[in-house]
């Protein structure tokens, strides 16, 4: 079984890159259990296992910024996954941004943010 091929670690979780599908841009990175795996490959949308909340966590279920996936890869050594996806919205993170990897380090060692923020995040999670 295909389960048996993930290198799941000693919480059973798996982590997982979303990129877009058509980009190539990384949208985020999360966990995944089996049960979030399974549930993901059934219903084409993504679904993580969130490590604060420890339950799943359907992506958009809050926020209706759903990933509907396109593709599914497991790296060489089988312990990160891949999924390729159509973002929702075009808002992947939390605070309102196309992607999670919004912070620059600069020349003097200091994190700047260097992608805008699309929507508010007090007009998604209301």
């Amino acid at each position: 079984m295909m389960l048996e091929d993930i290198a799941f670690n000693d919480a059973g979780l798996v982590p997982v890159i979303a990129q877009d599908a058509d980009t190539g841009k990384v949208l985020m990175v999360a966990w995944m259990n089996e049960e979030a795996l399974l549930e993901t490959i059934s219903t084409k949308t993504a679904v993580y296992f969130s490590r604060s909340r420890q339950r799943l966590w359907r992506k958009g279920e809050e926020s209706g910024h759903v990933q509907l996936v396109k593709d599914i890869r497991l790296d060489c050594d089988g312990d990160v996954l891949l999924l390729k996806v159509e973002q929702i919205g075009g808002i992947a993170c939390h605070t309102g941004r196309e992607h999670c990897f919004y912070r620059r380090l600069d020349e003097n060692g200091e994190w700047q943010d260097c992608e805008p923020v699309l929507k508010s995040p007090d007009d998604i999670y209301k």
